[in-house]
């Protein structure tokens, strides 16, 4: 088997899109897959759908802006499967509008789960991957934040600030111990455009979903290539996109 067998992967946003997807891709490769969301009745219906295919599953329930909870899915892959091999950061939100709207609560509320439920994550899942002398943080990012659009400075913002710490914990980590991807989607048929807060916005993103946008599970197979590669290869950054997306 390949190496993603039997690692045990947290996931945070696996109740829809790209980190359901990531769950179902893994956990037929081999892995042990701990999911975390809000909706607990999502996750407990793919741990079943994973279950019944042969996989291994756990369901945990987690808001990625209480550092607590994402200590607490962490510590849940320890306990259920005996380690946590990586760490993927899907959660996400994108209630973009133009910075003349000045949609403040927008604004926090994509930096607490853009930005500090990254962050969390990698509070919660580093003391363990020290222990373990290894451990891998992937993280799903934004082609928004490599080609700045209007109406996305925040949520581009809040991107690029977690690529910014990713590329600080890899140098920090030149040890051997931690290994840290950078992955960033273009258009992708998720429900990203549901959280968008201006109508307008919101119908164009709509059309773009309906018109070209990627199934989820070419992110997954970009998460599955990533994770699959031995030890002493980093692939730290990694865009994925529509072909026709410009």
């Amino acid at each position: 088997m390949g190496s993603i067998d039997d690692k045990v992967v947290a996931i945070t946003g696996a109740s829809s899109g790209i980190g359901a997807a990531t769950a179902r891709r893994l956990a037929a490769a081999g892995a042990a897959v701990v999911l975390g969301a809000r909706r607990l009745d999502r996750l407990d219906a793919l741990v079943e759908e994973i279950r019944q295919a042969g996989g291994r599953a756990e369901a945990v329930a987690v808001d990625v802006t209480d550092p607590e909870d994402v200590r607490g899915l962490a510590d849940a892959a320890v306990s259920a499967f005996g380690s946590l091999d990586v760490f993927v950061a899907s959660a996400g939100i994108g209630p973009i509008s133009p910075m003349r709207s000045r949609r403040t609560s927008d604004w926090t509320a994509m930096i607490d789960v853009n930005l500090r439920g990254v962050l969390h994550g990698i509070d919660a899942a580093l003391p363990i991957f020290e222990e373990q002398g290894r451990g891998h943080f992937v993280t799903i990012v934004s082609t928004a934040g490599i080609k700045i659009v209007p109406t996305m400075a925040v949520y581009a913002g809040s991107k690029n600030a977690v690529r910014t710490v990713l590329e600080g914990l890899r140098q920090e980590s030149t040890d051997g111990t931690v290994k840290t991807t950078a992955i960033s989607p273009g258009y992708v048929r998720t429900e990203f455009g549901d959280s968008v807060t201006d109508p307008e916005i919101r119908a164009q993103i709509g059309a773009g979903m309906d018109a070209f946008a990627l199934d989820p599970d070419a992110v997954a197979r970009a998460v599955e290539f990533v994770v699959d590669q031995p030890w002493e290869v980093e692939i730290g950054e990694l865009s994925i996109r529509p072909t026709v997306q410009g």
